[in-house]
């Protein structure tokens, strides 16, 4: 894992140009503090640069950049390519030398030989990659299939930029500090920034699975090319079904695992796990105990508040895996004392709450390991949240309704304010059971959508109608509205389909990949090998979801590892309780932040809405937690 950054100006004078490149490789320290390096080629004004952390072949003979055999490329990699080994035995085979024992050696000799794009598709791995073709005089930039590893693109003076975060961007000339509006919109509703959208204008993300080609020194110059995607993955395996048993599908899913996980388990530093006590982590960490001749390094943050405290079920997956586990309790203040880092870990404004842990739980573990694999991914590929079924049980049902009587029952049930309606439910004990005043007051905004996409989008909202903050603000269209034919998979692939390829890389692969970097640790998900993800969309839907739980398949190979009793729970996030935070010790921050002379002062935001929200939550009417956290992370980081 490392970080990345670059340019291209035209000619440039050497000295400047080493200078600026190291200003924005300083920038990307923690990604990489175990070595730097640069090249640049004045004349043509093309510089690479990158900072190293070490894991597979410490010595000298891994630095980057890093040129290849024939002296055509300059490459600088982000990542790792886990299947590299079997490529440098079919390699060698053919005739190719190898100085050192690296990923990104093996990874020049096979673009020398068969070519970028082809070569990409050959690698199972997670990556962000610059490559510069000396003899075409292009620059070639690719992201891996899901979009693990991040890599932002800008305009700056004089040419186009690219690095790993926008705060190396940010330190030079010509890059704008201007607002995108359409992303700042997409921010509110989502409170993560979609792909290719940029908090800044003039500043992109290079999307999943994509290579841009940049045949001159311009911005916005490039010639894109898709070499894989959700899209094709996703309708390929719908219309090709797996034939088979069940035995037959869960055989083949532990294989694969089996497979990803050790793949994933190659490094030359220490190695451990995030364990939730989960589904997901607890199969990942049983298949690398499986295959690991010593006890694992396991590790889990433990809360005192018990409704959000995991390590109890952590702690009981481990001890029967026999791994060798670390809980660590945090307090309150502890978490607290992570808010004023978040601008700076994120770089952008990203509002997901549970970063607050994955910060904490980064830092624990790099105490101990360099390298720590994660279950992210398996809700997504195998139909695991919570949302799902709520969602393909409520539409059904709304569009027997005739438009008319949907839109008057909105009406109705928003005409009484939340409070009115905890008081009604409570003697019911249906607020108990989570069906309290804004839960009504949420379900009521969705019952007049007349698309299922619309539908799903506005559940996953938390503004949603951010033209009211924003006014003369228009949303552009985005990765979750795609149009998208589920066919045999009906609504739940389509589910399945909007979050892998909008809340999957925008909101859970940046909350892990940036908080773990602030700590410099290098994070692995098996779940995302592409292998494991084809092999998931030619699943039957009741692989996916059967007698009312989500990822059934997955239960059955975790159910070879660990006993049923020890994970079967209803699922629990990772979160925090940032609604009573934000009524007691965040309150005086909060206050600050979305202040009425602030809110004016920005000009940014229309004030009578935000603080209407702050003091209906603040007052306890209302509970608006998760839309405030957005606006307050924009703040956050708008003022850092």
């Amino acid at each position: 894992m490392c970080g990345i950054a670059g340019f291209w100006t035209g000619a440039c004078d050497e000295d400047a140009a080493r200078a600026a490149l190291t200003r924005m490789t300083d920038a990307l320290v923690h990604r990489g503090p175990d070595a730097s390096g640069a090249w640049l080629d004045a004349p043509r004004g093309i510089a690479l640069g990158h900072r190293r952390l070490s894991i597979v072949d410490l010595s000298p003979l891994g630095q980057q950049p890093m040129m290849s055999t024939s002296g055509r490329f300059w490459l600088v990699f982000n990542g790792e390519i886990y299947n590299y080994r079997a490529l440098r035995e079919t390699l060698h085979a053919q005739g190719a030398t190898f100085r050192g024992h690296s990923d990104t050696e093996v990874l020049l000799a096979l673009i020398e030989r068969d070519g970028f794009e082809a070569a990409l598709g050959q690698c199972v791995g997670m990556f962000a990659i610059a490559l510069w073709d000396r003899e075409a005089g292009q620059l070639a930039l690719a992201r891996d299939r899901f979009g693990e590893k991040p890599l932002y693109i800008g305009r700056c003076q004089g040419g186009l930029a690219f690095a790993s975060e926008l705060s190396a961007l940010r330190t030079l000339p010509g890059v704008s500090s201007d607002i995108e509006p359409a992303a700042l919109a997409a921010y509110l509703r989502h409170g993560y920034v979609p792909a290719p959208m940029s908090m800044l204008r003039d500043v992109v993300k290079l999307e999943p699975g994509t290579i841009a080609t940049f045949s001159q020194p311009v911005y916005g110059s490039a010639q894109q090319t898709r070499y894989w995607t959700v899209r094709d993955t996703a309708l390929a395996g719908l219309a090709t079904p797996l034939a088979g048993s069940d035995a037959d599908r869960v055989e083949h899913l532990d294989t694969l695992l089996r497979g990803a996980v050790a793949d994933q388990m190659v490094a030359d530093v220490p190695l451990g796990a995030f364990l939730s006590g989960g589904i997901d982590s607890s199969l990942i960490v049983a298949l690398m105990q499986a295959q690991s001749a010593r006890p694992v390094r396991t590790f889990t943050i433990g809360f005192r508040e018990s409704a959000f405290d995991e390590a109890p079920h952590a702690e009981a997956v481990a001890r029967h895996l026999g791994t060798e586990h670390t809980t660590m309790f945090v307090t309150a203040q502890d978490a607290l004392d992570v808010i004023p880092r978040l601008p700076s870990i994120y770089n952008e404004p990203f509002a997901d709450s549970s970063q607050i842990p994955t910060v904490l739980v980064s830092k624990l573990a790099r105490e101990h390991v360099t390298v720590a694999l994660s279950g992210d991914g398996g809700d997504e590929l195998f139909g695991g949240y919570s949302r799902y079924p709520l969602a393909m049980r409520a539409w059904p049902r709304l569009t027997r309704l005739p438009l008319s009587m949907r839109r008057a029952t909105r009406a109705l049930v928003t005409s009484v304010g939340a409070g009115t309606w905890n008081r009604a439910l409570g003697p019911m004990g249906l607020v108990a059971r989570g069906v309290t005043g804004d839960r009504m007051h949420k379900l009521a905004t969705l019952i007049d959508t007349r698309t299922f996409p619309d539908f799903y989008l506005h559940l996953v909202s938390a503004w949603r109608h951010p033209q009211e903050l924003l006014p003369g603000v228009d949303e552009q269209d985005t990765a979750i509205r795609a149009p998208f034919n589920a066919g045999r998979g009906g609504l739940l692939a389509d589910m399945m389909f909007r979050d892998q390829v909008s809340y999957m890389p925008d909101d859970i692969l940046v909350k892990v990949d940036r908080a773990a970097m602030a700590a410099s640790l290098e994070t692995r998900a098996p779940l995302l090998d592409h292998r494991v993800a084809e092999f998931a969309w030619q699943l039957p839907v009741n692989c996916w979801q059967r007698d009312g739980q989500g990822k059934w398949i997955v239960r059955q190979v975790l159910d070879r590892y660990v006993p049923r009793a020890l994970i079967d729970r209803p699922k629990q996030g990772f979160g925090v309780p940032i609604a009573e935070w934000l009524r007691g010790p965040l309150r005086d921050w909060a206050d600050d932040l979305l202040s009425p002379e602030a809110l004016r002062r920005d000009g940014i935001f229309r004030a009578e809405p935000v603080l209407q929200t702050w003091k209906e939550h603040r007052d306890g009417t209302r509970n608006w937690a998760p839309s405030l956290w957005h606006l307050l992370m924009f703040q956050a980081w708008r003022r850092g």
